[in-house]
């Protein structure tokens, strides 16, 4: 007996440890669970599930047929531009009670009347990144108790998985429906490559589309930023095995494959299982019987897999079959450890739970759409067909600094994809008679190409400060790692190719003695064709500075006039109001509504002295119409590291409480738009702006060649009591970083070495 004592101790303690570990994650923090009542069907927004290489959106009774994406899977249609193609959807399970005097009616096609869902709750669970649905449908004399979970799998990344659980209120024989949805192609189709901004405005209104969002959950500008078509070339299904399968191709584009496992009840046997196929269908429809106050659970699994990530059909029905016979409580339990491996390193504020609910909102958008490791980057509104999916400079200077230290693993993909793509880059830049590369504007995900549309083609020839973003964000990926290997095998050649592309395209002026950029799309896109646009300036300054500096770790030469340019570059200034000015003089400026908040950014950072930067921020938030008091998510985050760098707190925090303000989020899931107004949901760079306002503003840090430099003096808003930057990543090393006050009230920033 007292041999075995120790061992039982040991179970005891172990039984102990796991029953904390249980009563903990049942215990979720508030601030990663956002929920939906009956009451917000009306203004139901679609919330995202999505593991960088696989999305789907969410839907209120959770077992509906929903649109869902693959990383980089886009449609080529001709006359086009490239856009997402959406995959068969895969989450339906559709449920009916059976025949009654009045009909077979069916759970996905009865309206959202809360008196036919009762006691209706549905939660996004941001930590576990899992979607559970209950309530009870009511069907005439019938009822149904139903809880659904939703997960794209973070542990197994081709992985997906729906369980429903039904207890019938009644004896008899009910449906379900285990559906693959084959989308019809989209109607109409623009060719949006050809067409100007007036004929793509006709061709709208001749189609009775308008471009305006309809509430709740449309889009905004859902007539051009339409899915993308798979067509589905081979499927079938086996109703021993209860197994779907199928073999698509996007149109002009990649293959793909995606097959469903059926999971029964243990030791059900069904009544009749069924294969149904038609051209918008593939289904397996199972009929079983149930008695009164027992339930049952069903599960589906999802494999999905596309050209150069993953196998063909067979492989998937491998993968969905072998996740079935593990059980969904085990991939289930394996996606949770993913993604609590993901929080370890997170953004924490002790005194303001919306600002941590919206840290949290954001983080879980960025993590759900950007891949660890490879070479795929994000567009501006992820996995959607939002921006149709093309990679903007937002990937580089708004979401890749906001993940850079908290997460390098998936920073390293967005800078990747830039190196992958460079061949693109210098095809672009040798069409036009330049040297070095030159990055597109709006770039395919798949293969870097220009992917414009022509109403907005002239961004792409113009809008060009993109290429010193993509420098900028390769230099500072390198400086959060030191990795000297990468910098010269991948960084570097990206940099020197940009360096050579400015000095290509800037422009002697004997007279003021000074480099210029002429012909240019400023950042402030209302004003085209104009000469000297000062970000863009400072910005091409700062990528040629950089390349100088990299071009000495990676063991090339420098071009000497890469130095002589960014000494000499032309940067607009008032001397009579001491501030920068927005573009070159000649140029007519709406006085307020500026973008020299930007100057500010972390990843430029434009030196300047103490009285320069506050008249700059004076005159970038002084609004020139009433509108201009409320701007969109991109002109926020600058506002608020701006004022940050300055040094004052109440105007720093004003705009941090105005990203987290309520009209800033469509409900119920924190979808973030582009702006209050529109229906432009899932806008990353949104959510990468307001993290950085927190990691580079509120801390003052900076990555510089001497390390993670305290640039500026922290600050915390009045009624925060600490900001904690958990588990990050600097050069090898991580901390917890963490502003809080000293025992004066002073803010002061704390390193924790980990």
């Amino acid at each position: 007996m007292k041999a075995r004592l120790p061992h039982l101790l040991r179970l005891l303690a172990a039984l102990l440890l796991g029953c904390a570990a249980a009563t903990a994650h049942d215990q979720t923090d508030p601030s990663f669970l956002l929920t939906a009542t009956s009451s917000d069907f009306a203004a139901y927004f679609p919330g995202e599930l999505a593991n960088g290489y696989l999305s789907t959106m969410t839907s209120p009774r959770g077992t509906e047929g929903n649109l869902a994406y693959m990383v980089a899977f886009m449609d080529y249609a001709k006359g086009d531009m490239a856009r997402p193609a959406a995959i068969p959807g895969w989450t339906e399970i559709d449920y009916s009670t059976g025949k009654s005097a009045a009909g077979q009616f069916w759970l996905n096609q009865a309206g959202l009347d809360p008196a036919k869902f009762q006691d209706y709750r549905q939660t996004l669970n941001l930590h576990d990144a899992t979607l559970t649905t209950s309530y009870r449908y009511v069907d005439g004399s019938k009822s149904t108790r139903m809880k659904v979970l939703t997960l794209v799998s973070q542990a197994s990344p081709h992985l997906a998985a729906t369980r429903v659980s039904i207890t019938p209120d009644f004896d008899g024989v009910v449906q379900l429906s285990f559906a693959l949805n084959l989308w019809a192609p989209h109607q109409p189709r623009l060719p949006l490559a050809t067409l100007s901004g007036e004929q793509m405005q006709e061709a709208v209104a001749a189609h009775n589309l308008k471009l305006e969002p309809i509430p709740p959950a449309t889009p905004d500008r859902a007539a051009i930023w339409y899915h993308g078509d798979t067509h589905v070339l081979a499927g079938n299904g086996n109703t021993r095995d209860l197994t779907l399968w199928l073999d698509g191709r996007a149109e002009q584009g990649l293959g793909m494959a995606e097959a469903a496992a059926i999971g029964l009840p243990q030791g059900m046997r069904p009544r009749d299982v069924k294969l149904y196929q038609s051209a918008y269908r593939l289904a397996l429809n199972v009929s079983v019987a149930v008695r009164k106050g027992t339930t049952y659970t069903f599960s589906k699994y999802i494999a999905v897999s596309r050209e150069g990530w993953g196998g063909d059909a067979k492989a998937d029905v491998a993968l969905a079959t072998a996740a079935r016979a593990d059980g969904i409580d085990a991939l289930l339990d394996a996606h949770r450890a993913a993604w609590a491996k993901l929080w370890k390193s997170d953004i924490r504020i002790d005194g303001d739970p919306r600002a941590q609910r919206a840290v949290h909102s954001d983080l879980y958008y960025l993590l759900s759409n950007v891949t660890p490791d490879t070479a795929w980057s994000v567009g501006a509104c992820g996995i959607t067909p939002d921006y149709a999916g093309h990679v903007f400079w937002d990937s580089d200077s708004w979401i890749f600094p906001a993940l850079l230290l908290l997460h390098p693993e998936r920073a390293k993909s967005l800078v990747m994809f830039r190196d992958r793509t460079l061949p693109a880059a210098q095809q672009r830049a040798h069409a036009r008679g330049l040297q070095g590369a030159m990055y597109p504007w709006e770039a395919d995900p798949q293969n870097g190409t220009e992917q414009t549309p022509h109403f907005a083609h002239v961004l792409g020839e113009r809008e060009i400060h993109v290429n010193a973003d993509i420098a900028i964000a390769q230099w500072q990926y390198y400086l959060a790692t030191g990795d000297r290997a990468w910098l010269r095998r991948h960084g570097w050649p990206v940099i020197r190719d940009v360096a050579r592309y400015w000095a290509s395209r800037t422009t002697w002026n004997p007279r003021k003695q000074r480099y210029e950029i002429l012909h240019v799309t400023s950042v402030e896109e209302n004003y085209n064709d104009v000469p000297n646009d000062t970000f863009t300036n400072a910005d091409a300054a700062r990528a040629l500075t950089i390349a100088s500096a990299a071009a000495a770790l990676a063991g090339d030469k420098a071009d000497p006039r890469w130095a002589d340019i960014a000494a000499r570059m032309d940067l607009p200034f008032s001397a009579v109001g001491d501030h920068y000015l927005d573009m070159d003089e000649s140029v007519p400026h709406d006085t307020g509504g500026s973008d020299l908040t930007l100057l500010s950014f972390p990843s430029l950072d434009l030196p300047m002295n103490g009285q320069v930067r506050r008249n700059d921020y004076a005159l970038a938030v002084e609004p020139a119409k009433p509108s201009d008091r409320t701007p969109a998510t991109m002109g926020v985050a600058p506002r608020a590291i701006a004022a940050a760098t300055i040094g004052d707190t109440a105007e720093t925090t004003r705009w941090i409480e105005r990203n987290v303000a309520q009209d800033m989020f469509k409900p119920p899931f924190n979808v973030r738009p582009e702006t209050a107004e529109n229906n432009t949901g899932y806008f990353l760079t949104g959510s990468g702006g307001f993290l950085q306002s927190l990691i580079y503003g509120l801390t003052g840090l900076r990555l510089e060649q001497g390390g993670l430099l305290e640039a500026y003096p922290p600050m915390l808003p009045a009624t925060w009591k600490s900001l904690t930057l958990k588990d990050i990543s600097f050069r090898g090393k991580r901390y917890d970083i963490t502003v809080d006050r000293d025992a004066a009230g002073k803010p002061r920033l704390q390193r924790k070495p980990l």
